[in-house]
């Protein structure tokens, strides 16, 4: 789960850039779902990658206009499997 948090509280750069690059994703990274809380500035997704070091590639690309904090999750059925 990524958990961004719009610099100075603004989402109109992010909204240009994307509306003019896309998400810029690095092969191999996959975007799931993501919700805005638009009054505090944040925006909540769910990433899938293989590794941190091709998430760390698409936050490099957006680092100018978002703070990032990146929590590593699994399914509830992938977590209780490795409990049995």
């Amino acid at each position: 789960m990524v958990i961004e948090r719009f610099k100075g509280g603004d989402p109109k750069p992010i909204g240009e850039r994307f509306k003019k690059h896309g998400r810029m994703l690095p092969d191999g990274v996959v975007y799931h779902s993501s919700w805005v809380d638009a009054a505090a500035g944040s925006c909540f997704q769910i990433m899938e990658a293989p590794n941190a070091e091709l998430l760390e590639g698409w936050i490099a690309r957006w680092k100018d206009l978002v703070d990032f904090e990146v929590i590593s999750v699994q399914t509830s059925a992938a977590f209780w499997s490795t409990l049995s």
